[in-house]
């Protein structure tokens, strides 16, 4: 009893390490955007984001949640992209990009089970309904768009920047996941998307005032 608590708070704490790190990515963010009043895009907020992601997948992982793991796995190569566009991917010693780069196909190669993907294990837990799974993948799907719409924007504006949208469908894939997390009752998920909440409503607040 006492190793699966141990191992519980292990898992919970890598979790915790995660959103910690997501959140403090926004609120560099949101910090140096106040004090031009615009929204800015720090390049420590795609350092933060990646460390993060890496850390909120093996989460994922060990809780056999693949909601989780998908939203990490469709942001984990657009917050790379990002990094290379301000130049900051390139500042990496050469060996730490090539782990980084590989590390999502590593766990897929380690995932596979007698030569298949253990389905059982990832698409029939127990703990989550497949309707609650569903709704919480289709809300990290939402959420993870609001990168692939921030990546063909800052594609052709040939830099880093996050535009209205992007905050937009933050908000409301955060509401959706919001509300996996509190049936889920998954603290990790519910407190780091409560305040990313706080934060994207913000930025758009200050967008708006910035269009007028």
């Amino acid at each position: 009893m006492s190793d699966w608590l141990s191992y519980k708070y292990f898992v919970y704490i890598i979790g915790f390490a995660a959103q910690i790190l997501f959140s403090a990515r926004l609120l560099l963010q949101w910090i140096q955007s106040e004090k031009v009043k615009k929204v800015l895009t720090p390049e420590l907020f795609w350092q933060l984001s990646l460390i993060a992601s890496f850390l909120l997948f093996i989460y994922g992982w060990l809780r056999d949640d693949f909601a989780i793991m998908l939203g990490q796995s469709l942001t984990y190569f657009i917050y790379i992209r990002n990094m290379q566009l301000q130049g900051s991917w390139k500042k990496l010693p050469i060996f730490l990009r090539g782990f980084l780069f590989a590390f999502p196909f590593l766990i897929a190669v380690y995932s596979f089970n007698n030569d298949q993907i253990d389905i059982e294990r990832l698409f029939r837990n127990e703990d989550i309904p497949l309707n609650l799974l569903i709704w919480g993948s289709v809300g990290q799907i939402i959420f993870t768009l609001r990168f692939v719409y921030q990546w063909i924007y800052s594609e052709r504006k040939k830099e880093s920047t996050l535009p209205f949208g992007f905050w937009l469908l933050s908000l409301l894939g955060s509401l959706m996941i919001l509300s996996y997390a509190i049936i889920r009752r998954d603290p990790v998920l519910f407190i780091g998307q409560l305040f990313g909440f706080v934060i994207y409503s913000r930025n758009i607040f200050l967008l708006l005032k910035q269009d007028k």
